[in-house]
């Protein structure tokens, strides 16, 4: 049993034939599912397309953001086997099954749709802000990452449950659950997919969108592996303070050795200072990671058919109301109160 979640915003051009392909494919394997649309705050047809087609459908009034309307899908799924897709025809929806059973029956944690092709490549000015993120996850991780931030995958629901307050709200979601699951010891696999151009007007601000990526990554890095990314510290540190005392042994000139001297001297003394604050930092993770890893309780494990009355994540109830239909309304302090209802939620899409 497999809930597909799709978020969308002014995507009437590609709303329809994306749910109808994912039906058919799923119906054709045998494979019982709903289909949930998050309607994130479009001002055209795409909500209204998207519970014609017999999704079930949730409105944002204005837009929340590419993972807070996964989020709220996820949250509102009644099975436990999570699958995400884009619903702007660029990837291959038609692959969904394949991904399904690699987690349904081979084990895996998670599966993702590593996309290939010239659409995937993209401009050269994307290059490499995307080797620079991948870099630091794979350096983070110590694993091979295929596609860090592919939107087409299958996962079960417990995941992004249990690290819910560490995902991003952002573009950035498939790229912080990918390091929650690889830094926490889950199993990831990766199936080449194919690619598309999309259908419509993209919603991304590369240069806005790349700089908090990078924050997002290293915020998650430092709450699950601080140690790594202190240890790069060091070692740049480490290696600054070696050339600059062989800069104060080979410079003439007593000024100029007094200045890399005193440059290597600082530089060991940071050095120290940052592997104390790295450890220190590297005792809290140990300490919450025995909590975040302690069993869900019995709110978190309610029956996959019965939607949760309030978000499963302590850190998300403490800011959340529930609606007369039962779907979490999340506020954040700042924010306000940014209630997300069933709306128009026409009928779930099943088959046995």
């Amino acid at each position: 049993m497999l809930s597909v979640i799709i978020p969308a915003r002014n995507e009437e051009q590609a709303i329809r034939p994306t749910i109808e392909t994912i039906r058919q494919v799923l119906q054709r394997d045998g494979i019982a599912h709903e289909i949930i649309v998050i309607n994130d705050g479009s001002t055209d047809r795409t909500g209204e397309l998207a519970v014609a087609c017999g999704a079930t459908v949730l409105h944002h009034p204005t837009a929340g953001g590419y993972g807070r309307s996964l989020k709220d899908g996820i949250v509102r799924a009644r099975y436990d086997l999570i699958a995400i897709t884009d619903a702007d025809g660029t990837y291959p929806s038609h692959r969904l099954p394949e991904l399904y059973r690699l987690v349904a029956e081979g084990g895996y944690d998670m599966a993702v749709g590593a996309r290939t092709g010239r659409e995937y490549r993209g401009s050269f000015l994307k290059m490499p802000a995307r080797r620079v993120f991948l870099w630091l996850s794979e350096y983070a991780t110590g694993q091979r990452i295929a596609d860090i931030n592919s939107g087409l995958r299958v996962f079960r629901k417990e995941l992004p449950l249990r690290y819910m307050h560490t995902i991003s709200d952002g573009f950035s979601f498939t790229t912080t659950i990918t390091l929650a699951a690889l830094l926490n010891g889950y199993f990831v696999c990766y199936l080449p997919i194919e690619y598309y151009k999309r259908v419509g007007r993209s919603h991304v601000r590369y240069f806005k969108d790349s700089l908090r990526c990078l924050q997002i990554i290293v915020e998650n890095i430092l709450y699950y592996n601080p140690l790594k990314l202190f240890l790069l510290m060091v070692n740049v540190l480490l290696l600054s303070a070696v050339l600059a005392a062989l800069g104060c042994l080979l410079l003439p000139g007593n000024r100029a050795s007094m200045l890399c001297g005193a440059l290597a001297a600082s530089c060991f003394a940071a050095a120290f200072v940052v592997s104390a604050v790295g450890l220190h930092a590297d005792l809290s993770r140990m300490v919450r990671s025995a909590r975040d890893r302690a069993p869900l309780s019995r709110a978190d494990q309610r029956p996959a058919d019965s939607p949760p009355a309030r978000p499963p994540v302590p850190a998300l109830a403490a800011h959340a109301e529930v609606s007369t239909y039962g779907v979490p309304l999340y506020r954040t302090p700042s924010a306000g109160t940014s209630p997300v209802g069933p709306g128009l939620g026409g009928p779930s899409a099943e088959s046995s």
